[in-house]
């Protein structure tokens, strides 16, 4: 893939993946009206957390970071990649039908597990009730993830994408349809959870086949493939579940503050929009380019990916990161404070977005020094470092409990991610010249820091003299949008002065694009 090709990959990525961001985002506007951050809203996100944090284990944070060389290696060598896919695909269906159903049964343990704040009021039998009815998405979506590696490794993107839109589509539709027959809202919105999973399904399904791919029942055999994949895949299970025990972490602090586990997951919820945009473009683009290029022996080019991927990473990251910080308050205030969601909630949202601002460029970062490892075929490495973030995140999210309140979770997921890139960074060295900054990375990351830094000092400027406008209901919109605008124009206008960016080089991927 040529470097106008790989920034193409990630625009194409992105693009979809900003639009399922959008739908996203209006999924958790319609939430905080229609929920607030009361009871139900706490249970639902405990409920839906669930699969979602089993799912990492299993699929995108793990099993795939191990089946997608694999099977790039089969197919790019001409062996059978079908077979290996296939063993793979009801392997992993059996697992977790499972997993499944042991998980639907123990479900008290799991909500007391993610959130022991809830005990003894309302929020655990609605969380353990709401549980059992989103938990089946597990399987969907860790089977979906499985096609969606071979779509990638394939080098089709478009469909893997613009797929997830589907779960924030089910559940808007959900709680519209809800709003209009007075149906239970949290028990339509699990119910909307597994529904995506089965569409997800569906079409990735369809998609493969159209590939030529027929995946045909077979009794679970754990063949010698199989077993290979388990083993590069143990470390990275292992080092997935480190991360889910920071996340449970922090949702066991953020329990112990009534309302702050929706506080921390709207906060969460906006800082994953620029993370997911670029940092998963960035994931899906990135492993099947570097597996294939090392597999060939090309070191020039899994250096020029692996640069590529970092400056299109800073370049957009930095500036979001500036942002979320500097105005965190009139986001929250736009995109929020209405219906059962009110001003103290607003401001609370507020501060946790800002911790997580700062952290924004670490965890994008991460997506792109991990398949370093991972097209190596090296899951230890990984392991060994998200222990240490661990270690650093339960500290911090611990000892500044009682000075900082739920606040110190979310200033603990930040430190611990800056302290995991340090560690893949520093481990990185060992690689050769395939993991070096070229020139012109060097020349380019001082300038994104300057631009980003005048673009910042505008937005600070603007909201100090739009305060009043800010804090009105009916023009915050409109003033949040010009400092928006103003922003963005500031930024790529410094970039394009400064040399951090090139536009001749923008319009031929777009060209391309076209």
């Amino acid at each position: 893939m040529k470097p106008m090709r790989l920034i193409s990959g990630f625009l194409t990525v992105g693009f979809w993946t900003l639009m399922s961001r959008i739908a996203g985002l209006v999924r958790d506007i319609l939430m905080a009206r229609f929920l607030g951050d009361g009871p139900v809203a706490e249970a639902f996100v405990v409920a839906q957390s669930l699969p979602n944090m089993f799912r990492r284990f299993f699929a995108e944070g793990a099993f795939n970071f191990a089946f997608i060389p694999m099977f790039a290696k089969k197919s790019e060598a001409g062996e059978d990649a079908e077979a290996f896919a296939r063993d793979a695909y009801w392997g992993m269906a059996a697992l977790l039908t499972v997993f499944s159903a042991i998980a639907m049964l123990a479900m008290p343990l799991l909500v007391l597990m993610m959130a022991s704040g809830f005990a003894g009021d309302e929020r655990f039998d609605l969380a353990v009730t709401l549980g059992r009815i989103a938990f089946p998405y597990i399987l969907f979506i860790s089977l979906t993830a499985l096609l969606s590696g071979m779509l990638n490794a394939m080098g089709r993107f478009l469909v893997t994408s613009a797929v997830t839109i589907l779960l924030s589509l089910s559940l808007i539709a959900g709680m519209l349809l809800a709003d209009r027959f007075g149906w239970d809202m949290g028990r339509t919105l699990a119910w909307a959870v597994t529904v995506s999973g089965v569409l997800q399904l569906l079409v990735c399904w369809i998609a493969v086949r159209r590939l030529g791919f027929r995946l045909p029942f077979r009794r679970p055999v754990l063949t010698p493939e199989l077993k290979r994949l388990a083993i590069i895949a143990a470390p990275a299970v292992l080092a997935g579940g480190v991360v889910q025990v920071n996340l449970i972490v922090g949702r066991q602090v953020a329990s112990m503050t009534e309302g702050a586990m929706v506080w921390l997951y709207n906060a969460d919820r906006l800082y994953q929009l620029p993370l997911g945009v670029v940092g998963i473009a960035i994931g899906i683009v990135l492993l099947p380019e570097l597996s294939r290029r090392l597999r060939a022996g090309d070191d020039e080019g899994s250096r020029n990916a692996y640069n590529r991927g970092t400056e299109f990473a800073l370049l957009l990251t930095v500036p979001a990161a500036v942002a979320l910080v500097v105005i965190a308050w009139p986001i929250i205030t736009v995109v929020y404070q209405r219906g059962a969601f009110g001003p103290e909630a607003a401001v609370y949202t507020a501060q946790a977005l800002a911790a997580y601002g700062v952290g924004l460029p670490a965890f994008v970062l991460q997506k792109v020094l991990q398949p370093l490892y991972y097209a190596r075929e090296d899951t230890r490495s990984p392991f060994r470092f998200a222990l240490w973030s661990m270690v650093v995140n339960v500290v911090l999210a611990v000892g500044l409990l009682p000075v900082l309140g739920f606040l110190a979770a979310a200033i603990a997921t930040s430190v611990s991610a800056w302290v995991m890139v340090w560690q893949l960074w520093h481990g990185s060295r060992k690689m050769g010249e395939a993991a070096t900054f070229d020139p012109r990375f060097l020349h380019r990351l001082p300038r994104i820091i300057a631009a980003s830094a005048l673009m910042g000092a505008v937005l600070w400027g603007l909201s100090w003299a739009l305060a009043g406008q800010l804090a009105t209901p009916g023009p915050r919109t409109a003033a949040l949008g010009g400092i928006i605008l103003a922003g963005i124009a500031t930024y790529f206008a410094a970039a394009a002065a400064l040399g951090a960016m090139s536009l001749p080089e923008l319009k031929s991927v777009l060209r391309r694009k076209r």
